[in-house]
């Protein structure tokens, strides 16, 4: 039995990807174990997995002033060391990561023992993190063909994002029962993120009397982020966040309005699902999910709406005309390249391990 050490940890989209890989790797009789930071989300989101998870110390890269750029440096050595220990235990055939500070040194470690590499880049341009570790890389797995000019050599290859299986499961019948919905009109389901989104909250409750009268809203507008006053809106469902239903929701979802987070709209792509993308600004991030969400309406799968110009009258515009031209986008999307991410990925680890 081969054995493959996964990484990756930080924020969610840095570990749900590794998770769709588990059960994939146990088919192939792989022997799988991660590393993570101690205490980290990717230890959090880990614990009901059987797969032996081990801690090690890290820090993180920033770019502006904190008294922490004085101290986090040790801390990424301390976890190289302590990386490299458990690598030589563990003994792996290859190291797959994910992305996030965690696995700087964990990758580091690997290379320092001749263990070959495979980094997951989900973004279009390569945050530092990878940017430190793709040097070291035998393959970088990319979501967009344009992160392709920043990899260097033959080492890119154009993947897409490995999808929870479980959300191509969603039952449509469950769907509109855990709703109450009646199927005689069409659904927009709309995602803010596991946080929820202010801007994107407002415009959706403020456009309510323009859209309800032609669909069904339901919305998962964050922990805390619900409106008292339109709990009782004929035909508005809102929850602050939604787990094992979501593949049901997906199901009867005729339209999705999302933030841009490449493994969000990765998700949508594959269950073809026609978007309307608001990607946070520049002013909120490094820029990545502006980057996404172009890229994404480059290829034809996605209308975008930036937030800066966002006004009820052109957000229920651009829905109407995302409706009127649902099927044109399923097409496009059906005829996407990477969609099949997965297969892709077991086929390099397959390879190189």
């Amino acid at each position: 039995m081969k054995k493959i050490v996964l990484t990756g940890g930080g924020t969610a989209g840095h570990v749900t990807p590794n998770i769709a890989l588990f059960p994939l790797l146990k088919d192939l009789e792989y022997n799988v174990s991660y590393i993570g930071s101690y205490d980290g989300m990717e230890k959090k989101l880990l614990h009901d997995f059987p797969i032996p998870y081990y801690g090690i110390s890290t820090g993180k890269f920033r770019r502006y002033f904190d008294i922490k750029n004085f101290t986090d440096p040790f801390r990424v050595i301390k976890g190289y060391f302590e990386a490299k220990k458990l690598l030589k235990e563990i003994k792996p055939d290859l190291l797959f990561s994910k992305g996030g500070f965690v696995t700087v040194p964990v990758v580091r470690a690997a290379a320092a023992l001749k263990i070959p590499c495979i980094i997951h880049e989900s973004d279009m341009t390569p945050g530092l993190a990878n940017r430190i570790c793709i040097p070291v890389a035998k393959k970088v797995c990319c979501n967009f063909p344009e992160t392709l000019q920043f990899i260097p050599g033959n080492k890119a290859v154009l993947t897409g994002t490995p999808i929870r299986q479980e959300l191509f499961l969603g039952d449509k019948e469950e769907g509109f029962r855990f709703c109450g919905l009646k199927e005689d009109k069409p659904v927009i389901l709309i995602m803010g993120g596991s946080l929820g989104a202010a801007s994107v909250n407002q415009i959706v409750r403020s456009a309510l009397p323009e859209l309800l009268s032609d669909f069904y809203i339901v919305h998962l507008c964050g922990k805390g982020k619900k409106d008292i006053s339109l709990v009782n809106t004929n035909g508005y469902l809102q929850y602050e966040y939604i787990t094992d239903e979501l593949k049901d929701l997906l199901a009867i979802a005729d339209l999705v309005i999302s933030r841009a987070g490449a493994n969000a709209i990765c998700e949508l792509l594959a269950l073809q699902k026609p978007n309307l993308l608001i990607p946070l600004t520049s002013k909120s991030s490094r820029g990545d999910q502006l980057l996404n969400a172009r890229s994404f309406e480059s290829q034809g799968y996605s209308i975008v709406l930036e937030e800066d110009s966002l006004s009820i009258e052109r957000f229920v515009s651009e829905i109407h005309q995302l409706y009127r031209n649902r099927n044109h986008f399923i097409e496009v999307m059906k005829n996407s390249t990477q969609t099949d991410s997965a297969s892709i990925i077991l086929s390099l680890i397959q390879d190189l391990s």
